[in-house]
């Protein structure tokens, strides 16, 4: 008996086959899986390549599918005009493993991170976002600002770079993508008193949120990723009931909460709310911090199956 090749998918089709309103919905089902051991995921293996660059190997099985991220990341290649990450997913018949298709790695890993931030707005927000704050110009900020427009087509979307310019041009290269895109434009621009949602997209080593916390303004943390990056200040966490997509990941990654000296056993993980919704804090600020596993990118594969198999 002879198998068909392996259809390998490039960052269009990948796009095509993972939908963020299909991609949130898988979420919600992959974050309580995880939480209930259903789905495995163990710690992310970290490799050394050239110049800073690093190797990510990211496997995860459940009963029903079996992935493996393994994604390289390259800072150089910013000053080479590459894009600092490549790599592939691959996702596997969990019975016999033999290989059911391969997806674009850092097209799986920008969407599935801008769902579950996605995922936090559904859960966690006072009501229906009308208007959110991006910070951060990045690729991050490109994939959060589509998943807005998919999810949220009439919201208002600001967007704070880290100099007035760069936000001017990215709303500039990417009108169309939400209802109303506007940048801030003044250095130290006071955040309109009317976002609902603000997310951090940043790199950064210092808070570039840290304003007072609000019940009715949720604030998302995504992009420090490491013990020694910071996004959010620890005034903002200090008022806010804190949770995590990824509870033991965090603890390890979440700068912002790291940083801060938060109170581990004060930080709630979204699938316990998601299971017991009479958990969810009511009228109190609330900080949503994301880290990632790679039992995102096995709900993002689950997706795409569905889309390949005509579902």
């Amino acid at each position: 008996m002879t198998h068909p090749t392996t259809q390998t998918f490039d960052a269009a089709a990948t796009t095509r086959l993972i939908p963020y309103a299909a991609l949130v919905d898988a979420l919600k089902r992959a974050t309580i899986d995880y939480a209930q051991r259903r789905i495995a995921s163990p710690e992310r293996l970290v490799v050394p390549l050239n110049e800073d660059g690093i190797m990510l190997s990211m496997p995860a099985t459940a009963p029903d599918l079996a992935i493996h991220k393994l994604v390289n990341v390259c800072p150089a290649n910013r000053a080479r005009g590459l894009p600092t990450i490549h790599g592939k997913v691959m996702a596997f018949d969990a019975d016999t493993g033999e290989t059911l298709f391969i997806l674009d790695g850092p097209t799986v890993t920008g969407r599935r991170t801008a769902a579950i931030s996605m995922l936090g707005v559904d859960t966690f927000a006072a009501a229906t976002p009308r208007e959110f704050l991006l910070i951060g110009t990045g690729t991050q900020a490109l994939n959060h600002l589509e998943a807005i427009g998919e999810l949220f087509p009439s919201a208002r979307v600001w967007v704070k770079g880290s100099a007035p310019a760069r936000a001017e041009a990215f709303c500039a290269a990417h009108q169309g993508k939400a209802h109303d895109l506007r940048p801030l434009t003044q250095a130290g621009a006071t955040i309109p008193d009317s976002v609902d949602v603000v997310i951090a997209l940043t790199t950064s080593r210092q808070p570039v949120y840290d304003e007072a916390a609000r019940a009715e303004r949720l604030v998302i943390g995504v992009g420090a990723f490491t013990p020694a990056m910071v996004e959010i200040g620890a005034r903002t966490l200090g008022e806010s009931a804190l949770f995590v997509d990824d509870e033991a990941g965090a603890r390890h990654e979440a700068g912002d909460f790291i940083q801060a000296g938060v109170d581990w056993a004060q930080v709630g993980g979204i699938a316990s709310v998601l299971d017991n919704p009479a958990l969810l804090p009511q009228k109190k600020p609330i900080v949503f911090k994301t880290v990632g596993c790679a039992a995102w990118d096995l709900a993002a594969c689950r997706v795409a199956r569905e889309s390949l198999s005509g579902g």
